[in-house]
């Protein structure tokens, strides 16, 4: 891992969690903003590789929208100091601060940016940018919602983030487009209570974690290369569970947190909602089950150059993280009784 190698690295990465810590502990908007900016500030230099054009294009790209969208938040703060107690002024503040956040998140419709950039950076970089940057928009998001606009949002995001799986060769921009539909259901779980939202945000920084992991260790950037993986039949079987358990199917420890969440909608009476819920998941199902049948079927050659040597350490950990995916639904009935 370069993080421990590179003190440079280190620096900007407490500097990055050190960020989100000002933000969500501030009293007021422009130390949230602030806060935002050291957080955009940080975790540039950590994607941006000079012996890479790929990472490079991405970290500008990367400044150019967080950019666009901090300027937008500071604009929103400024015209709520001004124009404060016109509701319908209120109303039309709340919305554009939620917009800006939103789009800091790369929730959908401002989404347009997050596969390409995902498709820059590597599976460690990856992991930072589907998990711990959407914590500070999203609790900043949670001081101030819009419920209206929210509920257009989230069935907005588990729509494009289901269907836009379809047709990607590249494992990255599928792994952003789950990210996005995981995004909906994280923005529904924090209007039911917060305490429910970092549960989900548990869960999937577990399983994303997990998948970024065993894609760094394998080397694997593109569906193909997963096909023609016949090394270890194993390793098949944990991306089998792992993809289900990202899905959401029953037995895994993924359906939890939107069992619950499912659960919240029914008994409130959120009957649309909750089918384009179950709906898209079953999207979402089926394009990696589609995936996974796929390389477990084609039988490629072995290629002479595909040497993979998975150290045991490393082996154990699949091993277990897989274990608690498959049984921790089983073992969740006796924490959450």
């Amino acid at each position: 891992m370069f993080f421990i190698k590179n003190s440079n690295k280190m620096f900007f990465m407490f500097m990055m969690f050190f960020s989100t810590l000002i933000s969500i502990s501030s009293n007021s908007w422009f130390g949230c903003w602030i806060g935002l900016e050291i957080n955009l500030l940080s975790f540039i230099p950590l994607i941006s590789n000079s012996k890479n054009m790929s990472s490079s294009e991405a970290s500008l790209k990367y400044f150019l929208i967080q950019s666009i969208a901090s300027i937008n938040f500071l604009f929103c703060i400024i015209l709520k100091m001004i124009i404060f107690k016109n509701f319908m002024y209120n109303n039309f503040i709340s919305i554009m601060i939620n917009s800006s956040l939103l789009m800091k998140m790369g929730s959908a419709p401002f989404h347009f940016w997050f596969p390409n950039i995902v498709e820059g950076l590597s599976w460690l970089n990856n992991f930072i940018l589907m998990t711990w940057q959407k914590i500070t928009p999203m609790i900043l998001m949670s001081y101030y919602f819009n419920n209206f606009f929210m509920n257009i949002i989230v069935i907005m995001n588990v729509i494009i983030g289901s269907i836009g799986g379809f047709n990607q060769t590249s494992l990255r921009k599928l792994m952003a487009f789950s990210s996005i539909n995981n995004l909906g259901w994280m923005i529904m779980s924090l209007k039911i209570s917060e305490n429910l939202w970092i549960m989900y945000l548990y869960m999937y920084t577990f399983l994303i974690s997990m998948m970024c992991f065993l894609f760094y260790m394998i080397n694997m950037y593109y569906l193909n290369q997963l096909y023609s993986y016949n090394k270890n039949y194993a390793i098949k079987f944990f991306f089998l569970i792992n993809f289900l358990s990202l899905g959401g199917l029953p037995p895994f420890i993924g359906f939890f947190p939107k069992w619950i969440i499912i659960n919240f909608l029914m008994m409130n009476n959120y009957l649309f909602t909750t089918f384009i819920f179950i709906s898209m998941s079953l999207i979402m199902l089926f394009f990696y089950i589609r995936i996974i049948y796929s390389s477990f079927m084609f039988n490629y050659m072995k290629l002479k150059w595909m040497k993979i040597f998975i150290k045991n350490k490393f082996y154990l950990l699949i091993n277990f993280t897989s274990y608690i995916s498959l049984t921790g639904m089983i073992l969740s009935t006796f924490f959450f009784y």
